[in-house]
């Protein structure tokens, strides 16, 4: 009968590229052959396909069908190629428009009885199809939602496979389905409380602010009790909204994951904040045959929070250290690679030993000196060097207590109107520049067309001099100090800013 051709996306990472799926139906001994490298869900769709054309009112081919996913070198993962080899084969045997079924981009898992699941990572999926020209796509009625995001392209949703061949012009009745809808996520509470709500802890206050102004990473060590959690919380209440690309790449990540992404796209920055028991890839993403995003991936434009980070493996850790430098996340297997963004803000809390008592007054602590070293060292050092603020966080005393109540705190709105103010300030500066945030910003800049104020970095020369900071150390103080000088509204850091983000730095150390 010829060769029937649809087309698909296979995804790696975020990156999809289009699959053409070539069907071909001849005579022989009954067989149905699936090539290109597909992996073990897609193996198995041989079956799902051949149940779904048969209760779909179609005859399955009697002879040998060979099915072809072209690049064949690309790997091809998941059951959203269902669709696609379904309607291939059927303009193969000439049930359908062929040149319908050429023009559109399918993509959805066929149940037995021939009605369409939904399936993850359609929204990247939907993006890629529109990079590659195409204007339509068919996917499930419980993915239209998701795939309407992607704006000029036409999303027809479709119920089954039956509905799928009648659009393409199959001379069938139809017939109503109940469509397959995904589950109805949990009511989540996005209210993480004010910033108002932390106090007695100033500099923990104007810490937070500042790595939200700059997109800087954050170290908060102190005993249980002081707040480091209520900090790291309400971060993400405090950073701007997102822009339109952040949010595609944001909700096309939760789609990847598995996660809802709802009927409009995500507006505020994601809180990822793993168990201590995670392993190196849930916490950076990969597995075994299906490469899927990890914590760091999740939390893409937002925060990465590790609580009693010393409790995590040091591998884990350590697997942080390249993508705090290129914001990117790259997992490398053998029949592929693939990358994720990672351009998140790392806050990293650990109490100053493993009872928490040391340095506490009135509180005994029971650790041995080598114990607390021991504990505090499973943070290595190349990770905290790539941490821009370090901050003591103590408990708050009744002293402290009783002052603050008397003062006007700031809240997250107050909060965040100026750390945009500040993120205004540094746009304009970096504009023609492949940059918008000081933390993005190269040490070369920093020395050069940045540089401080004649004669402001005498200090941090020192620390330099005398091995206290590293040059990676020494650019992120003045990526610091940009930050500051954006909250400050000077046009360049001064001794103050240089001193106070000097400070930043080392007052966990």
């Amino acid at each position: 009968m010829g060769v029937g051709r649809a087309h698909a996306v296979a995804l790696l990472g975020l990156d999809g590229a289009l699959v053409e799926i070539e069907a071909d139906t001849a005579s022989g001994l009954p067989a149905f052959v699936l090539v290109g490298l597909p992996d073990a869900a897609l193996g198995e769709a041989k079956a799902r396909v051949r149940s779904a054309v048969g209760n779909s009112g179609f005859g399955f081919p009697s002879g040998r069908v060979t099915v072809n996913l072209s690049p064949a070198s690309l790997p091809k993962t998941g059951a959203a190629f269902d669709l696609g080899i379904a309607l291939a084969l059927l303009a193969a045997e000439g049930a359908v428009d062929a040149a319908s079924v050429t023009g559109v981009v399918h993509l959805g898992e066929l149940g037995l009885d021939g009605r369409l699941r939904p399936c993850r990572g359609v929204l990247p999926m939907v993006l890629a199809a529109e990079r590659a020209g195409f204007d339509t796509v068919l996917v499930p009625a419980g993915n239209a939602d998701e795939a309407s995001l992607v704006p000029g392209i036409r999303v027809v949703a479709i119920a089954s496979l039956r509905d799928a061949a009648i659009w393409h012009g199959a001379e069938l009745d139809p017939v109503e389905v109940e469509p397959l809808l995904p589950a109805a996520a949990a009511p989540v509470d996005e209210d993480a409380g004010d910033l108002a709500e932390v106090v007695g802890n100033r500099d923990a206050v104007e810490a937070a602010q500042v790595a939200a102004a700059g997109g800087h990473h954050m170290y908060l060590l102190g005993p249980p009790g002081a707040g480091k959690t209520m900090i790291a919380s309400r971060l993400p209440g405090i950073l701007p909204d997102l822009d339109e690309r952040a949010a595609i790449e944001v909700s096309s990540i939760r789609s990847l994951a598995g996660l809802p992404v709802g009927r409009s796209l995500a507006t505020r920055p994601p809180l990822e904040a793993p168990h201590h028991s995670a392993s190196p890839a849930a916490i950076v993403g990969g597995g075994s045959g299906v490469i899927r995003p990890g914590a760091a991936a999740r939390a893409a434009h937002g925060i990465l929070f590790l609580d009693e980070a010393p409790e995590f493996a040091p591998s884990a850790l350590d697997c942080l250290r390249q993508p705090l430098e290129s914001g990117v996340i790259t997992i490398a297997r053998a029949a592929a690679t693939a990358s994720f963004p990672a351009r998140f803000q790392l806050v990293l809390a650990a109490n100053p030993c493993p009872c928490g008592n040391a340095g506490v007054r009135d509180a005994e602590c029971t650790c041995t000196p080598f114990a607390r070293r021991r504990y505090l060292g499973r943070l290595s050092g190349p990770l905290l060097d790539r941490v821009d603020i370090r901050l003591d966080v103590p408990r708050v005393t009744a002293a402290q207590l009783r002052a603050a109540a008397g003062s006007a705190a700031t809240s997250s709105a107050d909060a965040r109107q100026r750390v945009a103010e500040a993120r205004a300030r540094a746009a304009r500066r970096l504009a023609g520049t492949p940059w918008w945030l000081n933390a993005h910003v190269p040490g070369s800049w920093l020395r050069g067309d940045g540089a401080p104020a004649p004669g402001a970095t005498a200090g941090l020369d020192r620390a330099l001099e005398r091995g206290a900071l590293t040059m990676r150390g020494y650019d992120r103080v003045l990526r610091v100090a940009w930050t500051l000088a954006d909250l400050d509204g000077v046009d360049r850091p001064g001794l103050d800013q240089i001193g106070r983000a000097l400070y930043l730095r080392k007052a966990a150390a």
